[in-house]
């Protein structure tokens, strides 16, 4: 048993090997091996062989024309050629004369003298035999025969004539290759010759460019063509791989060509870029503000003009300028009515010994203040307290007249004290004269008087 294993690894290990063998055998070296055209790659010995192809493209040569294989190609010759049989044209040679052996030889053979027995082999004519291809010279040589020149080729009318040694080849011009005997043009746009676009024509092809871009002299590759130096732009140029784009200085925009600039209305952005009025103008705006005021530092809000301080008024040297939002005003000298009298800046009272005083009130203050529209409401806006104080005595703050419109109302703020509120939003121009009164009851003594602040609001035009 263990002989029979031992053989049996053996021709195993035989078969392998021989099975490797084999494999190598068959794999071909020379696959993927390309010849040039006319031949083919024969596998058996490694070679490039010549494509018979009278054999293997039938009737490749047309009428009364019959193909002849030649090495890497064919010729179309005419068929009558090769019916024509060589004939040397020699003349008969005479039987040969032997001496008569049967009586012995009485006397030597003598041939004949020479020139006058003709030769014991064909003499050729002296104009010569030429062969397929070749005609007869005059020195007796045989010189070729130009098919092409002589018209005597049977190239398609695709094709064009090359001369060869004894025949011709038919083949293309620059452009074309022969495909199955006929030229046909090659798509050189297929290679990639162009670096950018490309059109095949026959036998050739041309190239183009993209727009912004020139063709260079090698008539192949492209360049990129800076458009901004010709300034197709209305204001700034920047030039890009095969275009370029516009741009345009502050305060413009592009148009819809993508060339020219148009104003930039800055004005209708938005209705809070000036705080009065937006005046547009060529690439850029300012701001307006409304008489009275004045443009500030930055350009867009409106600051009220303090004509007073400025001197840029009509107040006489016996009036008072007072000062508001967006205006002045010349304010009288103080002239209390009857039963008043004068008792200081502003004041008027009413005295207590006067009969005329008895229903009216104590002291009449006056006061000038101004009021924008756009203020928010609530606002506090003015302050009124008690400066003499009476024990037992409590103080009552109303308003007690001007108020028409109810925008506001007093509110007691201690025992002593009232602030007059804003209530609603008042519009302007306009002028309130408001009379704030405070009451002084005293049921210990049984008193009862009142003072009055009269205070004249200026309301302004605008909100600023």
């Amino acid at each position: 048993m263990l002989y029979e294993r031992r053989g049996f690894r053996f021709r195993s290990s035989a078969r392998m090997l021989a099975a490797l063998v084999f494999i190598l055998l068959c794999i071909q070296p020379g696959h993927g091996q390309t010849c040039t055209e006319g031949f083919a790659y024969d596998r058996g010995s490694r070679q490039c062989l010549d494509v018979d192809e009278c054999r293997s493209m039938p009737d490749v040569c047309r009428g009364d024309m019959r193909c002849v294989n030649q090495n890497g190609g064919y010729l179309c010759l005419p068929r009558n050629l090769y019916n024509q049989p060589f004939r040397p044209e020699t003349p008969a040679l005479p039987e040969p004369l032997y001496p008569d052996t049967s009586l012995g030889f009485p006397e030597p053979f003598v041939p004949d003298p020479a020139g006058s027995v003709e030769a014991s082999y064909p003499r050729v004519r002296s104009t010569a035999q030429c062969i397929l291809g070749y005609s007869p010279a005059e020195d007796g040589s045989c010189h070729d025969i130009d098919e092409c020149e002589t018209n005597t080729h049977h190239c398609n009318p695709t094709q064009v004539c090359i001369n060869t040694e004894g025949g011709y080849t038919c083949s293309c011009v620059e452009g074309y290759w022969l495909i199955g005997g006929q030229c046909q043009d090659i798509d050189e746009c297929r290679y990639g010759y162009c670096q950018q676009l490309c059109a095949n024509v026959p036998g050739s092809y041309s190239c183009s460019c993209n727009t912004g871009f020139l063709l260079n002299t090698d008539s192949r590759t492209c360049q990129d063509v800076d458009e901004c130096e010709d300034e197709p732009c209305s204001h700034g140029c920047l030039n890009s791989y095969g275009s370029f784009m516009c741009n345009c200085d502050e305060g413009f925009e592009l148009a819809v060509d993508g060339i020219t600039c148009k104003d930039l209305n800055e004005c209708e952005f938005s209705d809070f870029l000036c705080q009065h009025n937006c005046v547009n103008t060529p690439g850029s705006f300012y701001c307006l503000c409304p008489p009275g005021y004045y443009v500030f530092e930055d350009g867009r809000s409106c600051e009220d003009i303090n004509e007073c301080d400025t001197g840029n008024n009509t107040c006489t040297t016996e009036q008072v300028c007072f000062n508001f939002q967006g205006g002045y005003t010349c304010l009288d000298p103080l002239q209390c009515q009857p039963p008043y009298i004068e008792v200081g800046d502003n004041q008027c009272m009413c005295s207590a010994e006067n009969p005329a005083c008895r229903d009216q009130p104590f002291t009449i203050l006056y006061r000038h203040m101004d009021l924008s529209p756009g203020r928010a409401v609530p606002a506090d806006i003015f302050q009124m307290q008690a400066t003499t104080r009476y024990p037992g005595a409590f103080y009552i703050f109303q308003i007690k007249s001007g108020n028409d419109g109810r925008e506001f109302y007093m509110r007691q703020t201690s025992n002593v004290s009232a602030t007059l509120v804003l209530s609603r939003p008042i519009s302007g121009p306009r002028e309130v004269v408001l009379d704030l009164e405070m009451v002084t009851v005293n049921n210990v003594i049984n008193f009862r008087g009142s003072s009055i602040i009269r205070v004249t609001i200026f309301v302004a035009e605008h909100k600023f």
